[in-house]
């Protein structure tokens, strides 16, 4: 039941500390209940013993021993709420009443005495009194005792005490039951919020949280909610036409400053200082459409399916293909690229951003790995039925640890990477189209080295559709 619950969740926390606090008020008015009716019977009970004794001492004025004895023994044989009387002589010998011997108790400073009813001398034997009773000394030396057996008044506590647990059980299962409703509603309602939240997280940017007809608190939470995520794709959508055509504009100029340059190139002679010039100046112009249009992909993208259409695909030719564009550059270093596809590796995604996220982890790997390094490029099953993973390992200087996160946003180089061709936003692409894909992006120590895991989620196509289920 308490797994159930979630005791992790806040929930279930406001349901159990509710409960608790039903649950003492409940015990609290239950023992209030008891120690009243107690006291209440308790004062019956004095009342009725205080009354007949002080009955039995009013016919003694007036009649003198005759008559108490008179009327004690016409009491004596009819049923009276006090079922304990008493009279015994100066010596404490019983002349008249429903008790072998005078209760060797000695009374308090009004009179009142408990002791053992059925006892031979009145002493307790072990185990609480049963009676209640008032010594009364009449003027002639003669002792009167009025007392009730309290046994019957403590059975009924006993059942009163027996209804009150018992309501208190009852209580107690109805209010954890309560407790359960509450919480899987509230927990129900919160984890639709949490799993629209996801969704917009992995970049379906349309989506908002269901609204309800009661028009509580979460429905008016939702309602601004979705009120601010309106407000948040409009300036996500505005901001990234911006940065299109802003990168679009540059790149048109920078296209036409390249050709000229390319033409500067063939005029000038060879040998002339100026050539040299303008070859370097048209390979930064190269870096720079390069970066633009990285720069492009990572918007794509960042804006999640609906800008980018997915289709039904398979990474093992496209990884094919990317490594046999790579391996000429890994001959020339004599770094060895091994392919392992174990896998067909069905997924759903985009084939050109796809590939260009493999070619910058494969980039990266030549680029870092020392000449007669090796690269493996693994294609295999995941741990989750019809899920793949696609790995990419080398043996060069890697990345520390405590830097995975840091390297994964845009234009972040390490300091010794500096020293390289590049712009620092391989990585940020590579995580920008695994988030698009719904796949987990995963570095590890390959000792030496860096392993870098894309795991894909389970992908099945059947009948033309798609059943996707995310790690």
């Amino acid at each position: 039941m308490l797994d159930r619950l979630r005791l992790r969740t806040i929930t279930a926390r406001v349901g159990l500390v509710y409960l608790g606090l039903f649950l003492l008020s409940a015990l609290i008015v239950s023992g209030v209940i008891y120690k009243v009716t107690r006291a209440f019977l308790d004062r019956q009970a004095e009342e009725r013993i205080l009354a007949e004794a002080d009955g039995l001492v009013r016919h003694h004025e007036r009649g003198g021993l005759p008559k108490v004895i008179a009327v004690l023994e016409d009491r004596l044989l009819t049923v009276r709420p006090v079922d304990i009387l008493l009279l015994s002589d100066p010596k404490g010998i019983p002349l008249v009443g429903n008790l072998p011997v005078f209760p060797a108790v000695a009374p308090d400073t009004e009179g009142w005495i408990t002791f053992q009813p059925r006892g031979t001398d009145g002493e307790q034997s072990g185990g609480e009194a049963q009676a209640l009773g008032i010594v009364r000394a009449l003027p002639d030396g003669h002792r009167l005792l009025v007392g009730m057996d309290l046994g019957r008044r403590w059975q009924f506590r006993s059942e009163i005490t027996s209804a009150l647990l018992w309501t208190f059980l009852v209580v107690l299962g109805i209010s954890l039951a309560g407790s359960v409703i509450i919480t899987r509603h509230f927990t129900r309602r919160l984890e639709v919020i949490n799993r629209t939240t996801r969704r917009i997280m992995d970049g379906d940017l349309h989506s908002r949280i269901p609204r309800f007809p009661h028009e509580d608190e979460l429905d008016r939470l939702a309602a601004n909610l979705n009120g601010m995520l309106d407000q948040i794709e409009d300036l996500m959508a505005g901001l990234r036409h911006l940065s299109e055509d802003i990168a679009h504009d540059l790149r048109t100029p920078l296209n036409r400053l390249r050709g000229q340059l390319e033409l500067a190139v063939i005029e000038a002679q060879d040998g002339d200082p100026v050539r040299d010039m303008v070859q370097e100046a048209i390979a930064e112009a190269d870096r720079l459409l390069d970066m633009f249009g990285a720069l492009l992909s990572i918007a794509q993208a960042r804006a999640g399916h609906q800008q980018m259409p997915l289709a039904d695909l398979s990474l093992a030719p496209i990884v094919r293909r990317v490594v046999e564009l790579y391996e000429p550059v890994a001959e020339e270093r004599n770094i060895g690229i091994h392919v392992d596809i174990q896998d067909p590796a069905p997924v759903r995604g985009h084939e050109q951003l796809l590939a260009q996220a493999l070619a910058n982890l494969v980039d990266n790997a030549v680029k870092y790995t020392p000449e007669g390094g090796r690269i493996d490029v693994m294609v295999v099953p995941g741990k989750e039925r019809n899920a793949t993973e696609l790995i990419i390992a080398d043996n060069g200087i890697g990345i520390p640890p405590e830097e995975y996160e840091r390297v994964l946003g845009r234009f972040i180089r390490l300091d010794w990477s500096r020293s390289t061709p590049g712009n620092g936003l391989g990585l940020s692409l590579v995580d920008a189209v695994s988030r698009l894909h719904g796949a987990k992006l995963i570095m590890e120590d390959n000792r030496p080295g860096l392993r870098v895991r894309l795991c894909f989620p389970q992908h099945v196509p059947v009948s033309g559709q798609v059943i996707e289920r995310l790690t």
